[in-house]
């Protein structure tokens, strides 16, 4: 999730190389069938250990790697650090693939080696669209995005940004705008009013966006699937990021925000929600 990293390489060639390191060949397995028919042309490279992963790199550059938390000669974190300090794989994406994720966040015990972050408890063929946002994402998506800032600047980049992606922005500038566009949708039978909740912490009038977390989490019930929350914060404090995490964020996007790894958050969350609508 750090968002200081710039991807400079240009990841989404028509044969992405993923490099996935996990000590249970039975889950590499698994990741390599799912990646294959979501990615049919990409290539993965099976890692049992962080050695035989290390060796790897020294011979190839890939276009995102996946890492076990836990690895039969070192920590995945380890890893993580270790294939920054290789200059051909600086900036390149590495996500973690645990099952721990959402105890680690809330600890904020993940490097800011790691750009991003999946919880296995949502299944390989969530993986394998998580992944495909990196290596080969889809020009444009759809979806309503409930966006709360009050910085007229900051809004009208991020806005741009994520028009241009392909998304619909209803923009708001406090938390007490946006909980009345979704009281103002649910009276209306309107549904929620949005598809994805997207808020900066630091809000002008009395709520913060950890506030709105919270009464979209209580007040409306509305579960991580129903209505995903991402929270914007440049706040480094881990008892802080944890808490927001604790009232209900999906996620969280550190600024200043990275435009690839922002859209990418957004695509998979709305994409969990949507199969999930589906399949309830």
């Amino acid at each position: 999730m750090n968002a200081g990293i710039s991807l400079t390489r240009h990841i989404s060639s028509d044969a992405p190389q993923v490099l996935v390191v996990d000590g249970s060949r039975v889950v590499r397995q698994l990741i390599e069938r799912v990646l294959k028919a979501e990615l049919p042309a990409s290539e993965v490279i099976g890692c049992g250990s962080g050695s035989e992963a290390l060796a790897s790199l020294e011979t190839r550059v890939v276009d995102l790697v996946t890492i076990a938390l836990r690895l039969p000669d070192m920590d995945g974190l380890e890893l993580a650090r270790r294939i920054r300090a290789a200059s051909n794989q600086a900036y390149i994406p590495i996500v973690v693939v645990s099952g721990d994720v959402q105890e680690r966040l809330i600890a904020r015990a993940l490097s800011a080696d790691v750009t991003d972050y999946f919880d296995k408890s949502l299944g390989f063929e969530a993986l394998a669209a998580f992944i495909r946002g990196y290596v080969h994402p889809e020009g444009r998506t759809s979806g309503d995005i409930l966006y709360v800032e009050d910085s007229r600047v900051v809004a009208l980049a991020t806005r741009r940004m994520l028009e241009n992606s392909g998304f619909t922005v209803i923009h708001v500038v406090s938390a007490e705008a946006a909980l009345e566009h979704l009281e103002n949708a649910l009276a209306s039978g309107d549904g929620r009013g949005a598809d994805l909740v997207l808020t900066d912490v630091s809000l002008k009038g009395e709520l913060s966006g950890g506030d709105l977390v919270e009464r979209i989490r209580g007040d409306f019930a509305y579960a991580k699937g129903e209505l995903p929350v991402l929270v914007m914060t440049g706040d480094d404090n881990p008892a802080r990021q944890g808490a927001l995490l604790r009232a209900g964020a999906n996620d969280l996007v550190h600024k200043p925000v990275e435009e690839r790894l922002l859209v990418t958050k957004l695509k998979f969350q709305l994409r969990v929600a949507t199969s999930g609508r589906v399949a309830g």
